[in-house]
């Protein structure tokens, strides 16, 4: 019940049990990629696309986009508002992952948060307007702990809440903006023929 969200719905499959499934797997990219999220949902108690939306309107598998390089091309899974997701086979490059994904990103309608995976780790970096990304991940070993509650917590962010991911300005950033803008309205003063003094006091 982290600020305010309810209560979760327990999933069917266990962490850990979710972990050792996967772990050992040497399915390709595309023979595994939607049991892989699949089992997530099952973990999480999450719906799947298909039960969510039969008609594949705001959550499915394989959603066609246009590449913003010219070209058709499908997002492994996508839900409208929340993320665009890309499956890559294990130990692939994920960079490439992330850099295909952002060639659909628009015509995914901008989503929030972009995720990808190697089955091995999921990960999300966020994409809010105006703010820099940020880079959250979970691996197998992260579910298998003793105490997977903040792997468990980061995913159901990522389904239900992406607002919750979303990176907040550190103390440190706030006052360098607040230094910056000082700074600029004293050039601004000095430039208007005001007493380089005065500005220094004010």
């Amino acid at each position: 019940d982290r600020q305010g969200r309810g209560p979760m719905t327990p999933g069917t499959l266990t962490p850990a049990a979710f972990a050792a499934k996967w772990r050992g797997t040497t399915t390709t990219e595309k023979a595994g990629s939607q049991e892989h999220f699949i089992d997530l949902c099952r973990m999480l108690g999450q719906p799947t696309p298909h039960e969510a939306d039969p008609t594949g309107d705001h959550y499915a598998f394989e959603k066609r986009v246009a590449k913003a390089a010219g070209g058709d091309g499908f997002a492994d899974v996508w839900k409208k508002d929340f993320f665009g997701w890309e499956y890559k086979g294990k130990r692939k490059d994920l960079k490439a992952a992330y850099l295909q994904l952002l060639g659909y990103r628009e015509d995914l309608g901008n989503p929030p948060l972009l995720v990808v995976s190697d089955i091995d780790s999921i990960e999300i970096r966020t994409n809010f307007t105006g703010l820099s990304p940020t880079l959250n991940t979970v691996t197998l070993d992260d579910l298998a702990a003793d105490d997977p509650s903040a792997a468990l917590q980061t995913l159901r962010d990522l389904f239900t809440a992406p607002e919750e991911l979303r990176p907040h300005l550190v103390p440190a950033q706030i006052t360098e903006q607040a230094a910056r803008h000082f700074a600029e309205i004293a050039q601004s003063l000095r430039s208007r023929g005001h007493d380089p003094e005065q500005v220094a006091h004010f």
